[in-house]
């Protein structure tokens, strides 16, 4: 009997292949795929961890931590954001919302003076025409330096380009018009019409819309500046909850009524919030008092100027024309009542010197106002030489001349006033915030420091 002898089988199996271990469903993957389960195999970890005693206290350490640099650092981007701005408000918003005004109200005291100048018999009198050059010589200062800010605001810039462009051709006109009379040549009360139709038409318009826009941005600025950061306050009160939970969660866990490191970061935490609060609110009270005292005042009395000035020149320019002058008659009648409502509208928030001021201001409103119905009586009736002797001479008592300086140096005075409030009120809102930012942040660190070594405490208690 023959005995066969059989070779075993490979290891492999049939045909020899060995076969491969099957893959662990928690192991690791390469490559993108690998990359993608990263952040999910982080959340298992740490879901792991806080399973247990002090995994769970080093992911509230972590918490607090992260939490309390955050609200430290958006509070003091914001506050610091804030002092900027209330920085700016003072050097450079109000002072450019100066120089529109400035150059709106230049332009219509030159065309005022430019027509009282050609009213007067003979020579052109030395002051008003100093008074006209200096006018537009202050426009054209203040026309500079609000071009400065223009660049980044195409409205703006359209209006600058405008005034720019315009002006020389008023100034030549007006030039013109005084050539003609020296000679002699009625022509140059035409000229003189035809400058102040186009300082009406174009160039009054263009400056109004600069200063409008100015001033709406300072209005904004000073928005952004009295607003409430409600961002930080809702992340500095979240800390404050989350460092009162946590400790309230130790106490139960370790019987310990008191944790110092988290006392320490609660207590910086509530010193920050009590600090910023109490800065912020006043800070916004203050530059909220320079808005309605001050740069609202301001706007109310510049636009009472204006329409003064303009109402002058009206009244100017109804004598030039000699029995032409309906349109400008009308004209003043529709900016009288303007210019008593403006004056109205101030009297009702005006205080201390700014409301002596516009009282006198009012009251010289009034008598101008009365002695232009004498003027008004005296040409209809013929008598041209009385109205225009009325009208121009400063030294008749009581005349308009005399009056509206009167009106017009009352209105300078309040203007500069509420000026003053405006930078009285919006610097002490700076002086609020002083070193609130940079004393926020070292709070933060505080409270990111006491949390950290107050778990540490209690995580050694484990090893």
């Amino acid at each position: 009997m023959t005995a066969t002898a059989t070779r075993p089988p490979a290891p492999g199996g049939p045909g020899g292949r060995i076969p491969e271990p099957a893959a662990s469903p928690n192991a690791p993957r390469a490559g993108l795929a690998g990359l993608a389960e990263l952040p999910g195999a982080a959340v298992r970890s740490v879901v792991r961890s806080a399973r247990t005693t002090p995994g769970r206290l080093t992911v509230i350490a972590v918490g607090l931590v992260v939490l309390a640099l955050l609200a430290g650092v958006v509070a003091t981007i914001t506050l610091q954001e804030r002092k900027n701005t209330i920085n700016d408000l003072i050097d450079h918003r109000e002072p450019l919302a100066a120089a529109s005004q400035e150059v709106y109200r230049s332009l219509s005291d030159a065309d005022a003076t430019a027509a009282s100048a050609f009213l007067a018999i003979g020579v052109e009198p030395a002051a008003l025409r100093q008074r006209y050059d200096t006018s537009i010589a202050r426009a054209g200062v203040a026309l500079g330096k609000a071009a400065s800010d223009s660049a980044g605001v195409p409205e703006a810039a359209a209006q600058v380009q405008t005034l720019t462009r315009q002006l020389p051709v008023y100034t030549g006109l007006v030039e013109t018009a005084r050539a003609n009379k020296r000679q002699g040549f009625p022509v140059g009360s035409s000229y003189l019409r035809e400058a102040s139709d186009l300082m009406r038409s174009t160039i009054l318009p263009a400056a109004q819309d600069l200063y409008r826009i100015d001033t709406d941005r300072l209005a904004g600025e000073q928005d952004d500046a009295s607003g409430f950061p409600w961002v930080s306050t809702l992340l500095v009160l979240a800390l404050l909850a989350a460092l009162v939970a946590t400790q309230v969660y130790l106490t139960r866990k370790t019987n310990r009524v008191l944790n110092v490191g988290l006392v320490v970061a609660t207590a910086a935490t509530v010193l920050a919030l009590l600090w910023g609060a109490a800065a912020v609110i006043v800070q916004s009270v203050l530059v909220g008092s320079g808005a309605t005292d001050g740069s609202h005042q301001v706007d109310v009395l510049v636009r009472t100027r204006i329409a003064a000035l303009q109402a002058r020149a009206n009244e100017m320019l109804t004598l030039v024309a000699r029995g032409d002058g309906g349109t400008y008659e009308r004209d003043f009648d529709a900016l009288a009542p303007q210019v008593t409502g403006l004056l109205a509208e101030a009297k009702g928030f005006a205080t201390g010197d700014t409301a002596r001021e516009v009282q006198g201001a009012a009251d010289s409103a009034q008598q101008w106002l009365s002695t232009h119905q004498e003027i008004r009586a005296k040409d209809v009736d013929g008598a041209y030489s009385d109205a225009v002797k009325l009208a121009v001479d400063s030294s008749v008592p009581g005349g308009a001349a005399t009056t509206f300086a009167h009106l017009d140096d009352a209105l300078v005075a309040a203007i500069g006033y509420g000026r003053q409030a405006f930078l009285d009120d919006t610097r002490g809102g700076d002086r609020a915030l002083t070193l609130l930012a940079p004393g926020v942040a070292v709070l933060a660190v505080v409270a990111a420091a006491g949390a950290t070594m107050g778990i540490r405490d209690r995580l050694r208690e484990y090893r």
